[in-house]
């Protein structure tokens, strides 16, 4: 798959007025794209509040990151798990109205989540730096950022708001921006999730320098469709060299009960990542706690 940066549009003069016109090359192909080429103007107008330079300066006053793969690799459930906050997405929509992002992740916390990812994105998810920020406030297992990187800058702005580990999505970054995005990650002292949806993707990936944890994505990103399988086959063709190069891998998607991790964990994934199943507003249980909800998600999930 391949995502397009946004084109410059074309400047057509007019009686001496100059405007610009859209056409077909600058109208985003798939929702990924869509979400790319805002984050291009969205990087613009963080970099005119707050420089990098400066940006710099506020993550050297940070305390060090915890480490994502020691609290993987030593995950309370097998596999271990990631557990999503997540108000929306663009495919289904707002998924909990009465939203409390810190009691959500203080709930995963107290049921067994090894690490927390934290949908930051806000035009398309609803998500927020403010919620990762509150809830590394809150919580002690090492917190995800859940965005889409396409600038050294975003990982600067994680790490400031309290993040331990980036998301990097192979489909909108070349072999070029990965290794460099991965030089600044570890001199952060930070983890990448590399994220792969396909077999060239994973491939792609393998052969980069420093990688330790890959993200196998099930959901294809330019439909949204869902598909376990997706983990399992790559896995299958590449499971052993996996191994041999001791990358941690997490699935990610379309996960919502114990036959889907069973067969995921079969595969070969050391963690799962969840958080339509676990967010979904829970009206079958209305009288309980936040905990004790997610304590029997959890439980349900991985019995």
């Amino acid at each position: 798959m391949q995502i397009r940066r946004r084109p410059p549009s074309v400047a057509v003069n007019v009686q001496e007025l100059q405007y610009q016109v859209q056409t077909p090359e600058n109208e985003p192909r798939n929702i990924l794209e869509k979400i790319v080429w805002f984050k291009e103007a969205e990087v613009e107008q963080m970099r005119e509040s707050l420089s990098l330079l400066d940006l710099r300066k506020q993550v050297a006053n940070c305390d060090p990151p915890l480490s994502f793969m020691a609290a993987l690799r030593h995950g309370k459930t097998q596999p271990a798990l990631i557990a999503e906050v997540k108000k929306a997405s663009p495919s289904k929509g707002v998924l909990r109205e009465a939203f409390d992002p810190v009691a959500i992740a203080l709930a995963y916390e107290s049921a067994g989540a090894s690490c927390l990812s934290v949908l930051t994105d806000s035009e398309f998810f609803q998500g927020s730096f403010d919620y990762l920020q509150q809830i590394r406030a809150a919580v002690s297992i090492p917190l995800l950022c859940k965005e889409f990187v396409i600038y050294p800058y975003q990982i600067y702005w994680a790490r400031a708001h309290g993040a331990d580990a980036v998301l990097l999505i192979a489909a909108i970054l070349s072999d070029q921006d990965l290794t460099y995005f991965l030089k600044i990650i570890k001199s952060l002292g930070m983890t990448a999730l590399v994220e792969v949806h396909t077999m060239a993707e994973l491939e792609r990936v393998m052969r980069l320098p420093g990688i330790e944890l890959i993200g196998m994505n099930n959901r294809d990103l330019e439909t949204f469709t869902v598909d376990v399988q997706v983990t399992c086959q790559l896995l299958a063709q590449q499971g052993g060299a996996l191994r041999d190069q001791n990358i941690l891998v997490v699935s990610e998607s379309g996960l919502h009960t114990p036959a889907d991790l069973a067969q995921v964990k079969q595969a070969g994934a050391g963690a799962v990542l969840i958080g339509e199943s676990l967010v979904r507003d829970p009206g079958d249980l209305p009288t309980h706690s936040e905990t004790e909800r997610m304590q029997a998600k959890i439980s349900a999930l991985f019995s």
